[in-house]
């Protein structure tokens, strides 16, 4: 089991060492911070999206609550649908105790923001996870091997939780070992695509702020970024993700979603990722041929006759 020992996200630099808050990271050769490497996020699976009710504005547990969490947690995390008991929870990676006690960190309350109305017919929706699947169009982005979407991506899940930085002048490509996605990101000026054009992960650009690579994504399709049993982003959606690297081993992530037409205002989540060189990424082939789809409908159709 790959371990990692991580500190809470946002509240992370009153943690951290004043030493690593004032830490530079290196340059590539060209001159741009260099934030590549393997930044898995398995450790972050006992972090929830979003925060228990009980806990208010509670980001962080205090020593006393830390000291009472079990030696392997195991809570629902950004994505849930591998979070199933019996021999399927077995052969799942496990997270290990943190602090943070939600990954979304605004609104205050670690919780996600009211859906519109239009957001709230859309949950409406969504199929059940005990409800009847209607064709291969009820599953998402996950469940059909397609894509988790540019955010989606970033979030802890049961397995293949890897994530890759490469950099190239003018450029920064972002491997997520899930749905084996590479996400190309110009760092050159480059315009977005045209309105016209749309996909699951959208269209990324970055610039350099200082030591931080800001990355804007536009350009959803109305399926991209379903977390969960949350409704997708709409293609009104705009994702802005800071990467800074704090020290030598650990890169701190922030995205900001901002869809007015799925929630009343935007939400942010942020969370700390650790370097790991003996992490291997793999293929991710998820049900090769999509073998899986047919078998799923069959299974969810077998009582109609």
């Amino acid at each position: 089991m790959r371990r990692l020992i991580v500190v809470g996200a946002f509240v992370m630099t009153a943690l951290l060492p004043v030493t690593a808050q004032n830490w530079t990271p290196p340059r590539t050769p060209w001159g741009d911070p260099d934030l590549q490497g393997l930044w898995p996020s398995f450790h972050l699976l006992s972090v929830p999206l979003e925060r228990p009710v009980a806990l208010g504005k509670k980001a962080t547990l205090t020593d006393e609550e830390f000291a009472r969490l079990p030696s392997q947690s195991r809570v629902p995390g950004g994505n849930d649908v591998f979070n199933q008991g019996g021999s399927r929870a077995l052969a799942m990676e496990h997270g290990t105790p943190q602090r943070q006690t939600s990954l979304i960190v605004d609104p205050p309350d670690g919780r996600l923001p009211p859906l519109t109305e239009e957001g709230k017919r859309r949950a409406a929706a969504l199929p059940t996870v005990s409800g009847l699947y209607a064709g291969a169009e009820s599953f998402n982005g996950l469940e059909r091997c397609v894509s988790r979407g540019a955010l989606g991506s970033m979030f802890p899940v049961g397995s293949t939780n890897g994530n890759q930085i490469v950099q190239a002048p003018g450029l920064v490509v972002l491997l997520n070992e899930m749905v084996h996605e590479a996400r190309l990101i110009p760092v050159n000026g480059r315009p977005h695509l045209g309105a016209n054009i749309r996909s699951y992960m959208g269209d990324s650009r970055g610039r350099w702020e200082g030591q931080t690579l800001v990355v804007e994504t536009t350009n959803f399709n109305d399926a991209s970024n379903r977390i969960g049993r949350h409704p997708s982003f709409t293609r009104d959606a705009r994702l802005m993700e800071r990467f800074t690297r704090i020290d030598a081993d650990t890169l701190r992530y922030e995205a900001t979603v901002n869809d007015p037409r799925t929630w009343t205002h935007s939400w942010t989540v942020a969370f700390p990722l650790k370097r790991d060189p003996n992490y291997q990424l793999f293929e991710y082939a998820c049900h090769e041929a999509n073998y899986s789809m047919s078998h799923m409908l069959r299974g969810a159709h077998l009582g109609e006759n």
